[in-house]
């Protein structure tokens, strides 16, 4: 992160004039789709050499003009929006006969269309645009009833073409031939459809964007929860099984959390948090996002990385995931800063994949959103640097000109619309200050963890938000996200209150996370751990603090009955003198400590019951007291997510007794042994019973694993066995090993024999999806 001297100096740097610089540029191609920079004339389709499947987003609808009619506005230069939407409103035809992108035409041009008119509309309200009669959106439910043919297959999936005049159908249309399209393709139809849908009161084209995404859904791998990155439209057969967060699929994850954030639709979420546990258990190798195989999502598919994945850090900042936002934003800052702009395609080393650049906006979207949630002067800074090289680096004298190659430096002659329409828009927003914008937020949401201050499960509270326009959902890491839609408010008075609450609750939000406890450990000091495995743990607000704890509890651990603790324990007799292990939820923590300590146990573990959560992914959880007073509460109580749980539990299944240590840090191994442990360690020897020595001659069993020295092969063998989770501390815990605890070898004839087989039939499965790798790489 940039030091407070950059930023200091930074900040003053930035004046209002060189704000300015930012927000301008000039259109010399009209009535083109798009400017052609080094020539300085309009790219016409079919007056200039065929580019292929790039042209496909050109309909001779004045493409650039559109996608930018929302930007004029935002720069609140009304003067030109206005002129602008009577130019498309009296030159732009819709019923051209040529061949068009579904996806481009949906989002750019259908989206402009909406886009403008949502800005026209509010002009009008305030004064101005008298004249206007939602001329744009007719024209937006042209072209979207244009669109429906391509949606006429049995899944649902709409082809990848369209003829704005003919459909798909016949041979005057030159297309419906196409049997596979992209994820995104498909996936990145809903927010225009379902604008176009309420704002016309016609529910079909939401229904059609619901169903397409509804059978992606449908055809996600069950096991890894991931979606390839081409479908077979007829069949729903994956056509290419790789699955990432870049080009072919990039879009559809973003549009499942904004469709969530427009519609206020919990499926959308749900879906979304699904798949994004996924992408942050098999594809982020932070700070590297690379791709994977579906059905065996711990091979990669490719060492490479492309442009289009830039986007993912601010489809971060807006679930709430923070740091490997900031991870992930800083890789790509370091490529950018390497070859001044991100390559099309870069290898996990920064080098050049693939050499253009068509000036993408998506590392500036993400560098704008990383500023708006941590309001560091340093990603000015980065926007500095994008500002910068465009200037030095793309800009021509008719305008911006894409990189045919950044080693080189040489030109395209190619801008596209979203140039103009993204690019300056992200890097306005980021600079601009609060008066520069004419416009207020409408949508606002926020992950909020302060439960102590209002009962979520109240149906009282519930209907008082129901009321203001707000919706409340528990998410699978703990959180609960509060989202307002003012226009569901029951009254505008009550509109505005739900504003207000949603400030509050912000501003609460916000003290907590300044106030928040630091994480503590749960260290399993037993054999064969010894300290090795050292598992990120969330405090309790009550109970014994241990950080004022020098030597922290230690004890063995045995799972309570009943297992959720909200009753009084049927087996306190073995709880009493013990670590008591617990499952999350049915009733408050309090009420769990209480009756865990009533049956005599010296500390208690609470185990998240929401599976695949991890301290990898999720924000440290903090345990609130039930509003009582909890003095009575005197032993510790820690939270694992269920990843962490799970390896707690599993060594427990295995060794029967594990013993671990609650405290506020990882202790030294050698603070955790006892004499006697020491010497049995060291021998390799451990004292099992009086009188009785068993040998475990296995080192492998407690050395820790080099991950970087195991060939593809041995890394994803077996994805169940305890050694090979990665259990990440918190900032604070201070240093760890992971130790592989798997299964020791089978000394029997049949077991070894039964192993062998079991190796082969693997390996077996892995050559069949390295030759599936290298028929999707054709």
């Amino acid at each position: 992160m940039g030091s407070p001297l950059t930023s200091i100096s930074l900040s003053e740097a930035m004046n209002r004039d060189e704000k300015n610089k930012l927000r301008y540029g000039s259109d010399h191609a009209y009535p083109a789709d798009e400017l052609m920079p080094l020539t300085c004339r309009g790219r016409v389709r079919g007056l200039e050499p065929s580019r292929g499947d790039i042209d496909d987003a050109l309909g001779k609808f004045s493409l650039t003009l559109i996608d930018t009619l929302d930007t004029l506005a935002l720069l609140n230069k009304t003067v030109e929006f206005e002129e602008a939407v009577r130019r498309v409103v009296a030159d732009v035809r819709l019923d051209n006969d040529i061949v068009v992108s579904v996806f481009e035409t949906n989002i750019r041009v259908l989206g402009g269309l909406l886009g403008g008119h949502s800005m026209a509309v509010m002009l009008k309200e305030s004064g101005r645009m008298v004249w206007y009669q939602d001329e744009l959106l007719h024209m937006a439910k042209d072209l979207g009833l244009r669109l429906l043919p391509a949606f006429n297959t049995s899944s649902g999936l709409p082809y990848p073409r369209v003829n704005l005049r003919y459909g798909v159908r016949g041979p005057e249309t030159r297309t419906g031939t196409e049997t596979d399209t992209c994820t995104a393709c498909a996936g990145t139809i809903i927010l225009e459809f379902a604008a176009l849908s309420r704002f016309t009161g016609d529910p079909t084209f939401e229904a059609h964007a619901r169903r397409a995404l509804d059978f992606l859904w449908e055809k996600r791998q069950r096991n890894s929860n991931l979606v390839g990155t081409t479908i077979n439209i007829h069949s729903g057969e994956w056509v290419s099984r790789d699955s990432g967060v870049g080009a072919g699929i990039d879009s559809y994850y973003e549009y499942l959390m904004k469709a969530y954030i427009l519609l206020g639709d919990d499926r959308f979420l749900q879906r979304f948090n699904t798949h994004y546990a996924s992408i942050m258990k098999y594809i982020s190798q932070p700070p590297l996002l690379l791709d994977v195989h579906i059905h065996k999502p711990l091979l990669p598919a490719r060492t490479w990385m492309d442009s289009l994945l830039a986007f993912f850090p601010g489809l971060q900042v807006l679930k709430g995931d923070i740091r490997p936002a900031i991870e992930t934003h800083e890789m790509l800052y370091q490529v950018t800063k390497k070859h001044n702009f991100l390559p099309e395609a870069f290898t996990t080393d920064f080098r050049v994949h693939w050499a253009q650049h068509p000036l993408r906006p998506e590392f500036a979207e993400s560098t704008y959103f990383l500023y708006k949630a941590t309001r560091d002067p340093y990603y000015l800074e980065v926007g500095r640097t994008i500002l910068e090289n465009l200037n030095r680096f793309a800009r021509v004298p008719c305008g911006f000109a894409a990189m045919k190659d950044v080693r080189t430096g040489s030109h395209e002659d190619r801008m596209d619309s979203f140039f103009l329409a993204e690019m300056f828009k992200y890097l306005f927003l980021l600079f601009a200050e609060e008066d520069d914008l004419p416009f207020n937020q409408f949508l606002l949401f926020v992950y909020f963890k302060c439960i102590k201050y209002f009962m979520a499960n109240n149906p009282e509270h519930l209907e008082l938000l129901r009321r203001m326009g707000v919706s409340l959902i528990h998410l699978k890491d703990g959180r609960v996200q509060l989202v307002q839609h003012a226009t569901q408010a029951v009254s505008a008075i009550a509109a505005e209150d739900g504003m207000r609450f949603m400030q509050e609750m912000m501003e609460l939000s916000s003290q907590q996370q300044k106030e928040q406890l630091p994480p503590r450990a749960v260290q399993i000091v037993s054999h064969p751990y010894f300290g090795r495995v050292v598992l990120t743990a969330g405090p309790a607000q009550f109970g014994l603090d241990l950080s004022k704890s020098s030597s922290g509890v230690r004890g063995f651990v045995t799972v309570a009955e009943p297992y959720n603790g909200c009753s009084e324990l049927s087996n306190g007799e073995i709880v009493a003198g013990r670590i008591a292990l617990l499952q999350r939820g049915q009733c408050m923590f309090a009420e769990k400590a209480r009756h865990i300590h009533k049956a005599g146990a010296i500390g208690g573990i609470v185990i998240d019951d929401n599976e695949g959560s991890s301290s990898d992914t999720a924000p440290l959880f903090q345990m609130a007291g039930d509003g009582r007073n909890t003095d009575d509460v005197t032993l510790p109580l820690l939270f694992l997510f269920h990843k962490e749980g799970n390896i707690l539990l599993e060594a427990l299944k295995e060794y029967r007794e594990v013993e671990v240590l609650l405290s506020d840090k990882a202790r030294d191994r050698g603070e955790t042994l006892s004499k006697t442990e020491r010497r049995c360690e060291y021998e390799k020897i451990l004292i099992c019973e009086e009188g009785e020595e068993k040998d475990h001659t296995s080192p492998a069993s407690l050395e820790p694993v080099d991950q970087s020295q195991l060939t593809t092969q041995e890394q994803t063998t077996d994805d169940s066995v305890l050694g090979q989770e990665s259990v990440q501390p918190a900032e604070g815990l201070g240093s760890y090993v992971s130790v592989d605890v798997g299964e020791e070898p089978a000394v029997d004839g049949d077991s070894s024999s039964q192993s062998v087989d079991s190796l082969m039939a693997d390996w077996q499965e892995d050559l069949a999806a390295f030759k599936q790798m290298e028929k999707d790489e054709l």
